[in-house]
């Protein structure tokens, strides 16, 4: 069932779910289909690896122009640099979606036979743009490290590391999967007025976000290893 080049698509891994033949083997390769969306990378803590974390696909769990929240006020909890699905938790629990677009979008999402979908924290989002940069553009060398990331980083970006995905289908330019060129929201609030993002042609962390302001939101998972 798996295609030519040994990787399952999220397709077959539903279809062998239902035949019961999906063993649920761990990722080998960045980008390849895996637990209902595409495998971004691991996370851990200092530097041992705790989840392989999930990027759902972008028909489905992709949204933009969405508020981080509808008022420049206090999320209680929702700080957490690698927690996303405690941060999205403590969203839905402070409020509706009319308060929390981006959380609810996550929270909310039923895609690749997974309901467990969720805002990712700031740390995580990192992960995402580190393994499956879009462009080609120069680095932000102001942000990158992350000691979350596996191996944890302890530098920022060189303007050439990381460079452009070689995943096709996460590649701006003709990728159906790929980031857009432009902001996403994490779940980790900075402030009253302001949440993280990520500035996805660059890979610039941006800590002064108001949440009122509107980006793109990504959803998603985490499976244990």
């Amino acid at each position: 069932m798996p295609n030519f080049s040994g990787i399952w698509t999220v397709a077959q891994q539903m279809q062998a779910r239902g035949q019961n033949i999906w063993t649920g083997l761990p990722p080998t390769a960045i980008g390849q289909a895996f637990g209902g969306g595409f495998y971004a990378g691991e996370i851990g803590v200092s530097g041992v690896a705790t989840h392989y974390l999930v990027v759902g696909p972008v028909a489905s769990a992709q949204a933009s122009t969405i508020q981080w929240k509808n008022a420049n006020t206090a999320t209680p909890g929702a700080d957490s640099v690698i927690d996303g699905p405690q941060n999205t938790a403590d969203m839905v629990a402070d409020g509706n979606s009319t308060v929390y677009p981006c959380a609810h979008f996550c929270n909310d999402l039923v895609t690749g036979g997974q309901t467990d979908w969720y805002m990712p924290a700031k740390n995580e989002l990192e992960i995402c743009y580190y393994n499956l940069k879009p462009t080609t553009q120069s680095n932000n060398t102001s942000s990158g490290i992350n000691p979350n990331a596996v191996p944890a980083r302890a530098s920022n970006y060189t303007a050439g590391n990381p460079a452009q995905t070689s995943v096709a289908a996460f590649i701006t330019s003709t990728g159906a999967e790929a980031f857009a060129n432009d902001s996403y929201w994490s779940s980790t609030e900075e402030s009253t007025l302001n949440a993280s993002r990520n500035y996805f042609p660059n890979g610039a962390q941006v800590y002064a976000a108001n949440k009122l302001n509107t980006f793109f939101v990504r959803a998603v998972r985490r499976v244990a290893v």
